[in-house]
C-alpha cells in the first residue's frame, strides 16, 4: 500500500510539469515573441477557414437586394 501511495504521488508530480521538460515555444525572446505571433495569427485565421468551409461567407438569400453572385 505504501508503494502505491508514493507511485500515485510520484505520478502526479511528474505529470504536473510535464510543460517544463517539453518546452512549446523557444526561450529566446525575440525567436519566442516571433513563434507567438505567427501562432495567434493561425488562430485568427481559424475562423475564416471556418467560414469558408460552413459557406457563411456567401451573400445571403434573405436580403432585400438582389444579389447576382455568378461571373458578368
Amino acid at each position: 500500500m505504501r508503494r502505491l501511495l508514493l507511485a500515485v504521488a510520484l505520478g502526479l508530480v511528474l505529470s504536473s510539469n510535464v510543460g517544463c521538460f517539453l518546452p512549446i515555444y523557444s526561450g529566446d525572446p525575440a525567436v519566442r515573441t516571433q513563434e507567438l505571433i505567427f501562432t495567434s495569427e493561425d488562430m485568427r485565421n481559424i475562423l475564416e477557414e471556418w467560414r469558408r468551409i460552413w459557406f457563411l461567407d456567401q451573400p445571403s438569400h434573405m436580403s432585400p437586394m438582389r444579389v447576382h453572385g455568378g461571373v458578368m
